[in-house]
């Protein structure tokens, strides 16, 4: 999976990027060294689920895609 990420230029210092086809996830860093780790694990955050053993049906099929 591919998504494009903006990356911005912060007015107090730093850089902070967002992943518009994951509103509201975004992050911040100090450096592009920095930045990018915390790219990829606020996506990962942002496509984490937790799903309520409660919520799941004894006809529902549950499927973890990696992505």
């Amino acid at each position: 999976m591919k998504l494009k990420v903006i990356i911005h230029v912060a007015e107090e210092g730093g850089l902070w990027a967002e992943v518009p086809a994951l509103p509201g996830c975004v992050t911040q860093a100090e450096t592009m060294e920095e930045l990018i780790p915390n790219i990829y694990e606020a996506v990962e955050g942002c496509l984490m689920v937790e799903i309520e053993p409660d919520s799941i049906g004894e006809h529902d099929t549950v499927l973890e895609l990696a992505v």
